[in-house]
């Protein structure tokens, strides 16, 4: 595994991917990794699909495949931070894992606070009056959408490289 960028600092990451670029988004649970997309031009996120998450070889194979059959080019991965916006046992472990998935994937990533993701998806499926099944089963890709669209719209206020 080489070295790759992981950054909390926007500019420093749209630098290193070229921002504005294909991304994927992350959200990184013990079980399941949440996947969603950004449009090339940077502009929108989409949810596409969960992975069960089983050895950390297999994990990173499954979001190889991903990668390479979407030409993703950088990865954004939520940073669960505590409410008070310091650090957790769960933060380091995710930390740990984005540094993992950049160095095996060789892409740079950009870790995005992702305090509020999940309940926010929560609050807008319980809206669409979704059951508790359709609720879990959609959950993770759906957190992977709203960590992307924040990064991408902090991304889109970076000034250009000069």
């Amino acid at each position: 595994m080489s070295a790759a960028l992981v950054t909390t600092d926007a500019e420093q990451f749209a630098r290193a991917c070229g921002f504005p670029v294909r991304l994927l988004g992350l959200d990184i649970g013990t079980r399941t990794i949440g996947l969603a997309t950004s449009t090339a031009d940077g502009r929108f996120a989409s949810a596409r699909t969960t992975i069960r998450r089983t050895r950390p070889a297999a994990d990173l194979a499954a979001l190889a495949a991903f990668v390479a059959a979407e030409r993703i080019c950088g990865l954004v991965a939520g940073l669960p931070l505590r409410l008070d916006g310091s650090d957790s046992p769960r933060t380091q472990s995710a930390r740990a894992t984005a540094r993992n998935l950049a160095a095996g994937l060789g892409l740079p990533l950009l870790l995005w606070d992702e305090r509020w993701s999940t309940a926010a998806v929560e609050r807008e499926m319980i809206a669409a009056d979704l059951s508790r099944a359709k609720r879990a089963e959609r959950v993770d890709r759906l957190a992977a959408a709203h960590i992307l669209e924040g990064a991408l719209a902090r991304l889109a206020r970076v000034p250009p490289a000069a």
